[in-house]
């Protein structure tokens, strides 16, 4: 990924908190038939330090976990926020005239070696934390136990788990820090005015950045 260093962010707690944000991530291995993605929720473990560890599950009918070359790193990319943004929105327009459209964007990208878990009970586990972290705000809260104990146990016996510790974790913040304030506040308030949710979370992401 190209990073310009200005735009770069090496926090662990920051890169973590935004893969809880957005833990809907696209796994990309490779395969003898060239490179796959899939799509698919993550929980991320602050431990083993550095950088800790992802989790997740696929189908067991997706092919991934057999053909996934077993010696190479995976990569999986968790999108955050992200949306145009306009040169009407600079106020150094009125000034120079020299501003051009660019796009906003906040990504994380995680490296490491991928491994598939075949274990019932890890699957169990798994779901039921998964489950229950995406529950939690909800008035009545949906449980694993809600529904069926055979039905849950074909259901689980349907997936594979994933676990990759991450070797390397990347981030990429690129919201406007390499403008001036004044751009930088006329960012803002355009993304204010523009009602999207994506808008006005990079909103957010801008206001609390630093400048290059």
């Amino acid at each position: 990924m190209y990073l310009p260093k200005h735009f770069e962010e090496t926090r662990v707690e920051v890169l973590h908190a935004l893969i809880h944000a957005y833990p809907f991530g696209t796994l990309v291995t490779l395969t003898a038939g060239g490179l796959d993605a899939n799509h698919i929720p993550f929980e991320v473990d602050s431990d083993p330090r550095p950088f800790g560890t992802l989790r997740g599950h696929v189908a067991r009918a997706n092919p991934v976990w057999r053909e996934a070359a077993p010696d190479a790193e995976a990569l999986v990319i968790f999108q955050g926020p992200d949306t145009y943004i306009s040169p009407r929105w600079y106020p150094t327009k009125t000034e120079t005239g020299k501003v051009v459209p660019t796009w906003n964007y906040v990504v994380v990208h995680a490296h490491g070696a991928p491994r598939f878990i075949d274990d019932r009970a890890w699957l169990r586990a798994f779901v039921e934390k998964l489950t229950d972290r995406h529950e939690a705000r909800r008035p009545e809260p949906w449980k694993v136990t809600d529904a069926p104990a055979d039905y849950i146990d074909k259901q689980v016996g349907a997936i594979i788990g994933l676990e990759i510790p991450i070797a390397r974790l990347i981030g990429k913040w690129k919201v406007s820090q390499n403008r001036p304030p004044q751009d930088r506040a006329g960012v803002v308030a355009g993304l204010l005015q523009e009602a999207p949710h994506s808008a006005a979370a990079l909103a957010d992401w801008v206001r609390r950045s630093k400048s290059e």
